[in-house]
């Protein structure tokens, strides 16, 4: 009889989990919005109300048949922060949590840290790649090329950790922070720089394929070579919402429309 008793005690868990996912999903219907969090200052992504992921927001809303709503927020201390605030509590100042945060690395790690969220949905690949002046920097052999030159960093990002932490250090007085990746890259564009280490993305959709600022693959002992994943989050129990946002990426990769947002901004889209 425990055996049974089991099953029907399994049988009655999933029951209520299908109920409670449909009701989220009603819950939207309702509203007639679809709330969707970016990061603040995170070109080419999301920046001051445009960028690709405030575009692939716009595109999900509509495959949905919803209004969307965008909440734009600074980054937190760390990723568990950002996941806390904007999808499944809410900050403490009022604002958040939305239905889904973008641009959340698909990490196991992360997802076993996090248990009161779902990261699903990778829509692309990203890596650290070094983009140098061509007049200044006519070669790169390999990290050693750095040695004396000016290499601008975004603070707090993995490319300022691992250039600031190779070789102890050997590099650091020639590193500068600047508060944005789009910064440095601006400054390097006017000549104060020899080149910047940031996300392939984000050089990408400044020099558009300039040759006078070729890109170089940067082997550091920390970096990541393959990059990483990024997708989404939703609060865990939201499985029909995370569903049909998966459908839709699906349905925009699969017709070019998620690859024609990238190119949009310059960005060549890599696939997961």
């Amino acid at each position: 009889m425990s055996h049974l008793y089991r099953k029907a005690g399994a049988a009655l868990a999933l029951a209520c989990l299908a109920f409670s996912a449909q009701a989220d999903m009603n819950k939207l219907r309702q509203s007639g919005g679809l709330k969707v969090a970016v990061y603040n200052e995170f070109a080419p992504f999301s920046d001051k109300g445009a960028g690709i992921d405030i575009d692939l927001a716009d595109a999900l809303a509509k495959k949905l048949q919803l209004r969307l709503t965008l909440l734009p927020f600074p980054a937190g201390e760390n990723l568990g922060d950002d996941l806390r605030n904007m999808v499944w509590k809410g900050h403490y100042l009022g604002y958040g949590p939305a239905d889904v945060l973008l641009h959340v690395p698909v990490d196991n790690r992360l997802m076993a840290e996090n248990d009161k969220v779902r990261i699903f949905a990778p829509y692309h690949v990203e890596t650290v790649r070094l983009v140098r002046n061509a007049q200044s920097m006519p070669s790169f052999d390999s990290i050693e090329s750095l040695a004396g030159k000016r290499v601008g960093v975004e603070k707090v990002s993995i490319a300022a950790m691992v250039m600031l932490g190779e070789g102890n250090g050997r590099f650091r007085e020639n590193v500068r922070i600047f508060p944005t990746a789009a910064a440095a890259l601006e400054e390097l564009k006017a000549g104060r720089l020899d080149a910047v280490l940031a996300n392939r993305s984000e050089i990408e959709a400044v020099f558009r394929g300039d040759p006078g600022f070729p890109l170089d693959q940067a082997v550091f002992q920390r970096l990541p070579r393959n990059g990483w994943a990024v997708g989404m989050a939703v609060r865990k129990g939201d499985e029909d919402v995370a569903l049909l946002l998966q459908a839709a990426i699906n349905e925009m990769r699969d017709s070019g429309e998620l690859q024609a947002i990238f190119a949009k901004h310059g960005v060549n889209m890599v696939l997961p």
